[in-house]
């Protein structure tokens, strides 16, 4: 079962302001990039539900982290259908992000306490997730359904409303700047954090350095306006290196 209640979840989701995403087949280098992204700063990590075999993987992963950074809350993104939250809640995932809204897995995640992050598009998506008990939903894929206008507009009507972009967030401090100023409760990033160069070259401590730039810049936005109830972010030091890659 989960180590980390779901309240303890979204606060530390909320409070950091990131959520670093990544998948790797190989046990060894998926564990290094764990260890990366917690020396980096991260107290929470999300492991993408793809490839074959991926929640075996991941049994094994969250076993590592539970003994070597207890601190860090693990969680399984990309899962789609209830069965599969099942196994992963099974294997002791913190939380459950998807990139679509599925009935079935809110009432599962809402019986087992286990926080659930839905994928939203429109306005009547991220409504619907809410009424099912969503506390945070994950805009997806941000950039291409409007980017940071997209979350300003929306939250004029709905102030209530936390999102997380994923896809299209930028590792530089102009990125985080345009999200939080529209709005966003925090970021979700993938291959543009965890770089698919830097983990074949072996360079993990760029990629901890890229995770270190992120909350040092998320911690310097959210100092210019009023601190949130929810607290503030962890910050980071170091210079970021060179960035860039594909979509999340």
């Amino acid at each position: 079962m989960a180590c980390f209640d779901r309240l303890t979840v979204f606060n530390t989701m909320l409070d950091v302001g990131l959520v670093p995403i990544f998948y790797n087949d190989d046990l060894e280098l998926a564990k290094k990039i764990v260890a990366a992204c917690a020396e980096g700063g991260a107290p929470i990590v999300e492991f993408t539900n793809r490839g074959d075999r991926a929640w075996h993987l991941f049994t094994e992963l969250i076993a590592f982290a539970e003994s070597t950074y207890p601190s860090v809350i693990m969680g399984v993104g990309s899962v789609v259908d209830a069965p599969t939250a099942a196994l992963y809640i099974a294997s002791g995932a913190n939380f459950i992000v998807a990139p679509t809204l599925n009935p079935e897995v809110a009432r599962l995640c809402n019986r087992r306490k286990v926080g659930y992050i839905p994928g939203c598009g429109t306005i009547s998506e991220i409504s619907e997730a809410e009424a099912l008990g969503a506390e945070i939903i994950k805009l997806f894929p941000a950039k291409q359904i409007g980017g940071p206008a997209f979350i300003k507009a929306l939250r004029g009507p709905m102030p209530w409303s936390r999102l997380m972009p994923t896809g299209g967030v930028e590792v530089s401090r102009e990125s985080v700047h345009a999200w939080f100023d529209a709005g966003a409760a925090c970021l979700g990033l993938g291959s543009r954090l965890i770089r698919k160069d830097l983990v074949a070259a072996g360079d993990y401590a760029a990629i901890k350095g890229n995770v270190r730039c992120m909350l040092e810049w998320i911690k310097a936005e959210r100092a210019k306006t009023s601190p949130s109830p929810l607290g503030g972010g962890l910050g980071g030091q170091g210079t970021p290196p060179s960035v860039g890659g594909e979509d999340d």
